[in-house]
């Protein structure tokens, strides 16, 4: 990134708040820390961070209710940094609004590329917020918005509605982890407990889109919690 990210980080654990930030002096990022979701709350409103790296077991609020609270007022990147394991917590931090999810104990390495991945992906959507691009491209695929073309090296194929709606919806949130229920939600206009039929279309498009499918790079899943459409490199 040719701008550094000006980082809040949200952790009552002294250590691991040491830790991350240790990690964001080394790695030369402007940053500030706290251990309440009072101060957190605080610090956003003041100071207008540009990631918030936010821990969900909080002495005064839980860290749901902070990502709830501040996409009541801005888009920025919350990535979540959690011992809470279960697939529920993580679906309901996503839901209610977090970029990511990452389970400790953590890799630093792992953390600072999900990081720039966010950020990235934020000041893209910063730069027009209006303007939509015509072409999207990543690694071997292409979209054309357009015409609702889709080309894999350069040779079109043909999707169905529903997986061409999967398609864009995964790539317009890239690098982003999408729950199931949001995914019914924007597909099919309401949410759905039962993800069999999303499982199959994401099945079918993997088919079509992925050079080898029994090996998906393009399309991550998420067990028990949603999709990724993945950034490949150039």
């Amino acid at each position: 990134m040719n701008k550094k990210a000006k980082i809040l980080i949200c952790e009552d654990d002294k250590a691991i708040n040491k830790l991350l930030s240790l990690t964001m002096e080394i790695e030369g990022y402007t940053y500030r820390s706290v251990e309440s979701g009072k101060q957190c709350l605080r610090e956003i409103v003041k100071e207008q961070p540009d990631v918030l790296l936010l821990d969900l077991g909080l002495p005064d609020m839980d860290g749901d209710s902070i990502i709830t609270e501040v996409r009541e007022f801005s888009d920025f990147p919350i990535i979540v940094i959690s011992a809470r394991e279960e697939e529920t917590d993580k679906v309901t931090a996503l839901d209610a609004g977090a970029d990511d999810y990452l389970t400790k104990p953590f890799s630093t390495e792992e953390l600072l590329a999900r990081l720039r991945a966010s950020y990235r992906r934020a000041r893209l959507i910063e730069k027009d917020p209006h303007k939509k691009a015509e072409l999207f491209k990543n690694g071997w695929l292409t979209i054309n918005f357009l015409s609702q073309e889709v080309f894999i090296e350069e040779e079109k194929i043909h999707l169905t509605p529903i997986e061409y709606k999967l398609l864009v919806l995964l790539a317009n949130n890239l690098n982003r982890v999408l729950t199931y229920r949001f995914i019914t939600s924007q597909i099919w206009g309401y949410s759905e407990d039962d993800h069999s039929a999303l499982r199959v279309f994401a099945t079918t498009l993997r088919k079509k889109i992925e050079l080898e499918p029994s090996q998906a790079k393009l399309i991550q899943t998420h067990i028990g919690i949603g999709y990724r459409m993945v950034k490949l490199e150039k």
